[in-house]
């Protein structure tokens, strides 16, 4: 991924996340993703371009289970990521993983977690690699506000303050967990105190700003090269419920109306026309190249083949194991012959 060289770069990746989820948010209502749970990080664009295009080749990190727009931003491929929600053999993880865990080594996206904060101490250890090798990588933990009240990511904190490893702990806060407003879940919303508490640096940016979270991000990363980490607060909005099925009912119509009018992809493009850097037709055009990029990725996820199963226990047991038997194998050894199966 190409260091970002202009706030056009950073419109131009808003709105393909924001195509990318409104895609899947389709894909899910019309049957074709696998699972029942979706959750959509509409209104957090500004937060995933502005962080995931501050890092570099080689840099590692962990999602949460609204990380589509990191992955997006840290170059993952629309239509392998569209078929992993799908749960197809073309996806990212082979259609084992869908939108709660996916993944791309090869991009440095350690994994997706359903579990809150269960991604944030893997970055720990590879930061720990990551210096031991001398690669100068650092490793990033995006998790969202729920997981500031999870004991795992004090734990991880201290960690690396203790030992200066390469990490930066991205809190993406949108405000709520699952229903719950922050501000019913935690006394202190003072999270740079916290981290200044385990000896780290603690910054927060409002991330309906693209470029003021690229500018933070890229301070901060440059210091955890240094072995000086850091915990980054995103200050955001999600426009939608929890998940597709959540129409936010515990959220009042000024709440959303306010919430939505710091809508990142509107205020960078907003103003960008104010500089006369873009134009209508251009923004039009941008619109339209991300709208078609993302229904070829529906498109492609949909006649993708499910996954073989006989591949079912690949990538589960050590490859030099016998493949357990299969379900049929296992009651004809189970059950004399003729006996009724339970």
């Amino acid at each position: 991924m190409s260091r970002v060289t202009s706030p056009l770069d950073l419109l131009r990746v808003m709105v393909r996340i924001r195509a990318f989820e409104e895609a899947v948010g389709e894909l899910f209502v019309r049957g074709g993703t696998a699972g029942t749970m979706l959750h959509l990080s509409i209104g957090e664009e500004g937060a995933a371009a502005g962080f995931g295009l501050a890092m570099r080749p080689g840099d590692t990190f962990t999602t949460h289970h609204r990380g589509h727009g990191v992955f997006l931003a840290r170059g993952g491929d629309p239509r392998r990521m569209m078929a992993e929600i799908a749960g197809k053999a073309a996806g990212s993880c082979r259609g084992r993983g869908g939108s709660m865990h996916i993944a791309d080594v090869t991009l440095g996206h350690l994994g997706a977690n359903a579990i809150v904060g269960g991604g944030i101490p893997h970055v720990v250890g590879a930061a720990l690699a990551a210096r031991h090798l001398g690669s100068g990588n650092v490793s990033v933990a995006f998790f969202g506000d729920g997981a500031m009240q999870q004991g795992v990511l004090y734990e991880s904190m201290n960690l690396a303050a203790l030992w200066r490893l390469p990490v930066v702990f991205a809190c993406v806060n949108n405000q709520y967990g699952m229903g719950t407003r922050i501000d019913r879940a935690a006394a202190s919303l003072d999270f740079d105190a916290r981290a200044r508490a385990f000896g780290l640096r603690g910054v927060t940016v409002d991330a309906s700003d693209a470029t003021a979270v690229f500018e933070t991000a890229t301070q901060v990363l440059a210091d955890a090269r240094e072995g000086r980490p850091a915990l980054v607060t995103l200050d955001c909005f999600r426009f939608y419920g929890h998940a597709r099925k959540d129409r936010s009912p515990y959220r009042t119509e000024e709440e959303e109306r306010e919430g939505r009018s710091r809508d990142p992809v509107a205020r960078l493009a907003d103003r960008l026309r104010g500089e006369d850097v873009l134009d209508d037709d251009t923004l039009t055009a941008m619109r339209d190249d991300a709208r078609r990029e993302m229904d070829d990725a529906v498109a492609f996820a949909l006649a993708a083949p499910p996954p073989d199963l006989a591949a079912l226990h690949e990538d589960v047991y050590a490859p030099d194991r016998p493949a357990p038997p299969s379900v049929d194998a296992y009651h004809a050894l189970v059950y004399p012959e003729g006996e009724a199966r339970a």
